[in-house]
C-alpha cells in the first residue's frame, strides 16, 4: 500500500466519551489501521461528551474508510463526520475573478466602464498593438486542454479536467503574478482546438498547452506557432524537458562527467520523452538513445512520420537494437517518461557506476528509489516525497512571465536553454549534493530568474514586440 499523504488526508469528527483514556484508545486505533495522525482539535465540549476533529493521513479513500470504521469500533467514540480534505479544497472551484480598480463612486464607474471605456476602445481599434498596453491580454494565459491525457489519469475528459488546470492557474498566479484562465475544450479533434484557441487568441498574451494526448499534441502546437504572435508553449512537454535538462546539468557536476560524454537513454517517445530529447540534443549531449513501446527508435525500423521521424533521424544514430534494460548497459543517465516498473534496480546496476536517474512517471516512478540508493549516484522523481522533485512550476511560470515582459511573440529553443540555466544556477556549488541538484518549488527567487533570463533570450534573439 502506499505511504500515507496529504492528497488523501481526511478530518473524522467525532463524539468520545469524557472519562481518561478515551482519547488514547482512538489515536491507538488510528495508527493501528496505518493512519498518521497529523493534528487533534477541539471542537466543544458537551457534558459528559467532548466533540473533537482528527486530521488524518491516509494512503487512498479505501484506506481512510478502513481507519473510519476502525474508529467507529472503539469503545465511548461516536464518528459523527469524515470530510476529504481535498475534496474539500476544491469545492466551488479553487480560483475567481476580481478587480483591479475598486469601484467607489460614480467618476469611478464611469471611467472604467461606459462612457470612458469606449476612449480605450477607439485607441486600440486606431492602434491594434496597444492591448498589449490597455488590456488583460499584457498578463493573461489561456491554459488549454481537451482532456485526453490528464496527469496520470488517460482521456477523462474536458470537464474532470478543470481542478487541474484551475491548478495550473493559481500556480501561474502564485509565483509568477500572472491571469491564467482554464480553457478546457469539449473536441478531440486537433483542427477544432486549434480553430478555438486562434479564435480567442485576442484576450490573451500566451497559449499554454496542457495535458493533450501525443500525437494531436504535436500537430496543435505547431500549428498554433505558425499562426499565432503571441507564445504557445506545450508544458508537458517543454516544461519537463526544460527541468530536465536543468537537473541534469547538475547533477553532472555532482558525478564529475560532461555532458558531451554522456549517454542517456529515455524512456517514453510520447511528448515529454520528444522534448527531452530535443533539448538535450541542443544542449550538447553526446549520445541519445529512446525508446517506445516496441523497443528502441531508429532509423530504419519502420515508417516513421511526425515527431518520431524527428526521433529516428536524431537520435541513435549507431541504429542499436533492442529495450530499455539493453540499452541501460553503460549508460550514463536514465530518464523515464513513461510508467510504473518499467526497469529495474538489476537494470540500473548495469549502467556505469555513478549512474544518474530520473524516474519521473506518476505517481508511481520507473523504478522506486529506495531500490537504488545503493546504485545510482543521483535518483530524481517527479513525487514531492522524495529529494530532487522535478516539477514543471519550477520552469513555466517563468518562462511566461519572461515572455510577457519581454512582449516576446514566441518561445524559441534559445529562451528554454536560458530558463534551464536560470533553475540550475540556483542551486549554488556550495549547496550542490546527490539530493539536491535541483531547487525547492517553493524557492520564490526561481521564477524570477528564470523570467530574467527568457527576457533577456528573448531580446537577444530580437522576437519581442515594440509597442511604441
Amino acid at each position: 500500500m502506499a505511504q500515507p499523504n496529504v492528497s488523501h488526508s481526511v478530518t473524522i469528527r467525532v463524539e468520545l466519551s469524557n472519562t481518561p483514556g478515551s482519547l488514547g484508545r482512538l489515536t491507538t486505533a488510528i495508527g493501528e489501521a496505518g493512519g498518521n495522525i497529523l493534528g487533534i482539535d477541539l471542537v466543544e465540549v458537551e457534558g459528559e461528551r467532548i466533540v473533537r476533529d482528527v486530521t488524518v493521513l491516509a494512503a487512498d479513500p479505501d484506506h481512510a474508510q478502513e481507519i473510519r470504521e476502525r474508529a467507529e469500533e472503539v469503545q465511548g467514540v461516536h464518528v459523527r463526520s469524515v470530510l476529504d480534505r481535498t475534496l474539500r479544497l476544491h469545492l466551488g472551484g479553487k480560483i475567481e475573478v476580481s478587480g483591479k480598480s475598486p469601484l467607489k463612486d460614480r467618476d469611478d464607474l464611469s471611467m472604467a466602464y461606459t462612457p470612458g471605456v469606449a476612449r480605450v476602445s477607439m485607441e486600440i481599434a486606431e492602434r491594434p498593438v496597444s492591448v498589449h498596453t490597455y488590456t488583460i491580454k499584457a498578463n493573461s494565459v489561456a491554459i488549454v486542454s481537451d482532456g485526453s491525457a490528464v496527469l496520470g489519469l488517460g482521456n477523462i475528459g474536458p470537464h474532470a479536467a478543470i481542478p487541474v488546470m484551475e491548478g495550473k492557474a493559481q500556480l501561474f498566479k502564485e509565483f509568477a503574478g500572472i491571469d491564467a484562465f482554464p480553457i478546457c475544450l469539449k473536441t478531440s479533434s486537433p483542427a477544432e482546438v486549434i480553430a478555438a484557441v486562434e479564435a480567442m487568441e485576442p484576450v490573451f498574451g500566451g497559449i499554454n498547452l496542457e495535458d493533450i494526448a501525443a500525437p494531436a499534441c504535436f500537430e496543435i502546437e505547431e500549428a498554433l506557432k505558425s499562426r499565432l504572435d503571441i507564445p504557445v508553449f506545450h508544458d508537458d512537454q517543454h516544461g519537463t524537458a526544460v527541468v530536465v535538462l536543468a537537473a541534469l546539468r547538475n547533477a553532472a557536476k555532482v558525478v564529475d562527467r560532461k555532458l558531451a560524454d554522456m549517454t542517456v537513454v529515455i524512456a517514453g517517445a510520447g511528448a515529454a520523452g520528444v522534448a527531452c530529447a530535443k533539448i538535450l540534443t541542443n544542449a550538447g549531449v553526446g549520445r541519445i538513445l529512446v525508446s517506445d513501446r516496441k523497443g528502441l527508435i531508429f532509423s530504419g525500423r519502420e515508417e516513421f512520420t511526425g515527431a518520431k521521424l524527428w526521433l529516428a533521424e536524431s537520435t541513435n544514430q549507431d541504429r542499436r537494437m533492442g529495450d530499455v534494460s539493453s540499452a541501460l548497459v553503460g549508460a550514463d543517465v536514465f530518464v523515464g517518461v513513461s510508467g510504473p516498473g518499467i526497469v529495474t534496480a538489476a537494470d540500473i546496476a548495469t549502467m556505469n557506476k555513478r549512474s544518474i536517474v530520473f524516474a519521473l512517471a506518476n505517481p508511481t516512478p520507473e523504478v522506486m528509489p529506495d531500490e537504488i540508493q545503493d546504485i545510482a549516484a543521483v535518483i530524481a522523481t517527479g513525487r514531492s516525497d522524495f529529494p530532487n522533485q522535478i516539477n514543471n512550476v519550477l520552469c513555466f511560470p517563468g518562462i511566461f512571465r519572461g515572455a510577457l515582459d519581454a512582449r516576446a511573440m514566441s518561445i524559441t529553443e534559445g529562451m528554454k536553454l536560458a530558463a534551464a540555466d536560470a533553475i540550475s544556477a540556483a542551486v549554488s556549488d556550495d549547496e550542490l549534493s546527490p539530493s539536491y541538484v535541483i531547487p525547492s518549488v517553493f524557492n520564490r527567487n526561481v521564477a524570477t530568474a528564470v523570467a530574467d533570463a527568457v527576457a533577456r533570450a528573448a531580446q537577444a534573439e530580437g522576437i519581442t514586440r515594440h509597442l511604441s
